[in-house]
């Protein structure tokens, strides 16, 4: 069995650096919006372990869970549409 090496992910610069407001931030809806999309992004890839771990913190550091934060951020989309203007039509999930 041969062991597998982490991936860089392409964003990883950019997303570090939202990361780190998110770290220093507070839970806003536009926050807790970027929170669930890189949750989203980085589930399951194998790399960039400091952001994942960063992720984790800020969640803690908000008192959530991931379902909790899920289930806020579904409402925020529905009632204010957090990306409406900002390129909404791109799939930037991933």
């Amino acid at each position: 069995m041969t062991e597998q090496k982490d991936q860089e992910h392409p964003l990883w610069k950019s997303d570090r650096e939202i990361v780190d407001s998110l770290l220093i931030g507070e839970s806003t809806d536009w926050n807790l919006s970027e929170l669930a999309r890189l949750r989203i992004r980085y589930n399951g890839f194998p790399g960039a372990r400091d952001i994942q771990a960063d992720l984790d913190k800020v969640l803690k550091n908000w008192n959530l869970t991931e379902d909790a934060l899920f289930e806020q951020t579904r409402r925020i989309h529905v009632e204010t549409k957090p990306y409406k203007g900002r390129g909404a039509k791109r799939d930037d999930w991933s």
